[in-house]
């Protein structure tokens, strides 16, 4: 198996920002790429409460396949420093963190893999800055994201829970997350609870963020109920078809939970009917949000890439 090693950059506010990098286990060459030409890298990017784990699996896979992977910690998760400013934790922000990674590692041109929130960060750099992005994965999100999912999100972000033993963890990982992973068995929940959690100071198991990451979601979510409250009519949501049009350039993988609460059947249906070249997977008996370890996933992962030098 490839190995990983953990480097990091400085965020423009002077954080330690961490990310792992998996070297291709063929020195990067092979069928797909020119002679002497080295692949596209894959840039791995998690969900709101996740980190680089959340891509162990994909990434050493993606290696031995012959590319780089990198899975970068966002700011206040993982490896990577908790933020000073709690309003930092905003999607424009990550994006701008990022932009160090790519100057540090001197990457130009690359494959997107977005989970959830990851995906978002796709959609903006897309958007932000053309060419970036050679081809992506949009993981259970999309340009329309269901209220339902944002509501349940809003409930357990920021929480605190914490367990004595990984077996505890796993338990409640299964009590609070079984409808969306219904066929898991305990080895998958201690897996998973091994990717999300972390061994805190104090001698319990911790979710591995900053639980202050929650205060930008209250803040918008009061001033949404307020504006409310004046007018009498619900704020409308934010407008993300722009930037998922901004991807409409480059070959394009959606993976769509069929039991998701964030990224619904219809809106995933309009995303391949809308890109010139997108291949829809729609997962049954998995909500938000997908692993990518899933048989499906992954060979929808290896047909994008195959395609990409």
């Amino acid at each position: 198996m490839a190995a990983f090693e953990i480097r990091s950059w400085t965020s423009p506010d002077g954080l330690r920002l961490a990310y792992r990098v998996y070297e291709p286990e063929n020195g990067g060459e092979g069928a797909d790429a020119g002679e002497g030409e080295a692949r596209l890298p894959v840039i791995c990017l998690p969900g709101l409460t996740r980190n680089a784990r959340d891509f162990e699996d994909l990434a050493l896979h993606l290696a031995a396949g012959g590319r780089r992977v990198f899975c970068p910690d966002l700011r206040g998760r993982g490896e990577s420093d908790y933020a000073r400013d709690a309003m930092s934790y905003q999607p424009p922000v990550y994006v701008e963190d990022l932009a160090g990674l790519f100057e540090a590692e001197g990457i130009t041109r690359f494959i997107a893999v977005g989970t959830s929130l990851g995906g978002i960060l796709t959609m903006m750099m897309a958007a932000t800055r053309p060419g970036l992005i050679a081809g992506a994965v949009l993981n259970d999100i999309g340009p329309v994201i269901d209220p339902v999912g944002l509501e349940r999100i809003g409930g357990y972000v920021g929480q605190g829970r914490s367990y004595l033993t990984w077996m505890h963890a796993a338990r409640g990982l299964h009590e609070t997350m079984a409808e969306i992973y219904p066929d898991f068995a305990i080895g998958d929940w201690l897996r998973l609870a091994k990717r999300l959690m972390a061994l805190g100071t104090g001698g319990r198991i911790a979710f591995d963020y900053d639980m202050n990451i929650a205060e930008p979601i209250d803040a918008a979510a009061k001033a949404r109920d307020e504006a409310a409250q004046e007018t009498g009519t619900a704020a409308p949501a934010a407008d993300l078809w722009p930037l998922f049009k901004a991807l409409s350039g480059v070959p394009l993988v959606v993976v769509h939970g069929a039991l998701s609460d964030i990224l619904s059947g219809e809106t995933a249906q309009a995303m391949a009917a809308q890109h010139p070249d997108c291949e829809l997977v729609t997962l049954p008996r998995v909500g938000h949000a997908p692993t990518l370890d899933e048989p499906e996933a992954r060979a929808a992962i290896d047909r994008l890439l195959a395609r990409l030098s």
